[in-house]
């Protein structure tokens, strides 16, 4: 199924190679003027290239009771980028489309009283949502950002990952590519976490991409920062889920940080109080990745600066509310 995700990355591109072919022209040999070579002379080839720049869009719709709405037509949803109504050239609200997803766990020092119930409900999480296709990775995080089992669809290995996390515990960091140093951490290097997460490992992924977080949101170690996490998710098209697992003798965990990791990305951060609640979080999370629409445009404004375009999306029914991410970055000339 896997394929099928990609399939129609193929059939844009090919069809942007037709469309960008010179119109056939029936007339007889062309004039050449003075001084041209003759129009059947063998000339350097020049390689084409194909700029597709078709934005795709991953919206969860809910009622004012929470209730997820999966009878919604093309009809009744609207794009806007930056404030323009777009048109929408792909719809679909296919529930078996494959996923790539990042699960990360905090392994601080704050989250040791939490640790076991995390572990046992993100192992019933990923048995439930996980399904033929589909590729899941473990990361945890502390004084480092330890990858403890890389994509697979194997259940057993992210099973044993998940099993393996421990507080604070010294292990083989990830790979870092760039500046980021891999160890010498003061604190929780939340914002690392979710930059290596995203930059480093599912930047290369295609189709539908997210990653679900356990922790209280307070980072006090990491070298980047929060808009370069917060950026890394939007190149990479990555929705940001956070389960805010606080304990309460460190606090209530960082609302703020953890909200807008989500909302701007299209995913939901949900507070976890006790184990009950933890498990009723994670299955929230499945039924919103697998009750997704698919919408995709392309933009009316064709600049190729780079920059960051913010996107709405709303529906003909006022009483409902779009989950979506609020915007990209355009590709860079």
């Amino acid at each position: 199924m896997r394929l099928r995700a990609l399939c129609l990355i193929v059939f844009v591109t090919v069809l942007a190679v037709c469309l960008a072919r010179p119109p056939f022209s029936s007339a007889g040999p062309a004039q050449n003027p003075p001084g041209k070579p003759p129009a059947n002379a063998q000339e350097p080839q020049q390689p084409i290239r194909v700029q597709v720049s078709l934005v795709n869009l991953f919206a969860t719709v809910r009622d004012k009771h929470k209730k997820l709405i999966t009878d919604l037509t093309q009809n009744e949803f609207r794009i806007l980028e930056d404030g323009q109504e777009q048109k929408i050239a792909f719809f679909s609200h296919e529930t078996s489309l494959p996923i790539t997803l990042g699960l990360l766990i905090d392994t601080s020092g704050s989250e040791e009283r939490m640790l076991p119930a995390e572990q046992e409900a993100a192992s019933r999480f990923l048995a439930r949502v996980l399904r033929p296709g589909d590729l899941s990775m473990v990361i945890t995080f502390d004084l480092d950002v330890d990858l403890l089992a890389d994509f697979t669809s194997d259940r057993a290995v992210l099973e044993r990952a998940i099993q393996r996390a421990r507080i604070n515990a010294p292990r083989q960091p990830i790979t870092v590519q760039g500046p980021l140093p891999s160890r010498g951490s003061k604190g929780t290097n939340l914002y690392d976490a979710i930059y290596l997460a995203c930059h480093d490992k599912l930047a290369e992924e295609a189709g539908r991409k997210a990653i679900v977080i356990l922790t209280d949101a307070e980072d006090t170690g990491s070298k980047l920062r929060l808009e370069n996490a917060l950026e890394a998710a939007q190149r990479t098209d990555t929705v940001v889920h956070i389960l805010l697992v606080a304990d309460p003798l460190y606090g209530g965990g960082n609302e703020g940080v953890a909200r807008k990791l989500t909302e701007e990305t299209g995913g939901r951060t949900i507070t976890v109080r006790n184990e009950k609640k933890l498990q009723e979080a994670f299955d929230q999370i499945s039924e919103e990745l697998r009750s997704q629409y698919i919408l995709g445009y392309y933009p009316t404004n064709p600049a190729r600066d780079g920059r960051f375009r913010k996107i709405k999306i709303d529906t003909t029914r006022g009483d409902l509310h779009v989950l979506a991410r609020r915007g990209y970055y355009a590709p860079k000339q």
